[in-house]
């Protein structure tokens, strides 16, 4: 991606009328999407839902995130397939680490599929290790897929 087109990409909190576009990138994205309801009760809940838009705000790509005490959980992150691999992923993670290191997060954990080589290629860049592995988590074509579960250290910029 060109240095004019990255300057062009931000985040900023998800909304209830970004539900639309989210569902339509999630089912475009995954044969097991998440549903609509699962998205709105997120924004309800008050996880940090965040999206990824264009100079046109136009949502590129989503991210939600759980945080409890010292401990983050990234629940969901996704990119819009026309745009992928041009930075919106990392964009996406560079924000969450952002919220949780100032909420003064210590831990950042997820979950990916063991066939979802550039997910893990990404989280690998950003330092994340795998921890253990889930068996069976994910619904898959020929029944399960196991899950590894990644972590990483996150830089604490909140309180002491």
């Amino acid at each position: 991606m060109s240095a004019k087109a990255e300057n062009l990409l931000r985040t900023r909190t998800m909304a209830t009328p970004d539900l639309a576009t989210v569902l339509r990138i999630e089912q475009a994205s995954y044969d097991f999407p998440w549903s609509e309801r699962v998205f709105a009760d997120c924004l309800r809940v008050g996880y940090r839902c965040f999206a990824a838009t264009d100079a046109q705000d136009q949502v590129l790509g989503y991210a939600l995130l759980s945080i409890v005490l010292d401990e983050s959980h990234i629940l969901n992150l996704c990119v819009d397939p026309a745009y992928r691999r041009q930075g919106v992923a990392q964009l996406l993670l560079d924000r969450m680490l952002l919220e949780a290191g100032e909420a003064g997060v210590r831990t950042m954990l997820l979950e990916v599929r063991p066939s979802n080589k550039g997910a893990r290629k990404l989280y690998a860049t950003y330092g994340f290790k795998r921890i253990a592995v889930r068996p069976g988590y994910y619904p898959a074509a020929a029944g399960r897929e196991d899950a590894y579960l990644l972590s990483r250290r996150v830089q604490r910029l909140g309180r002491a």
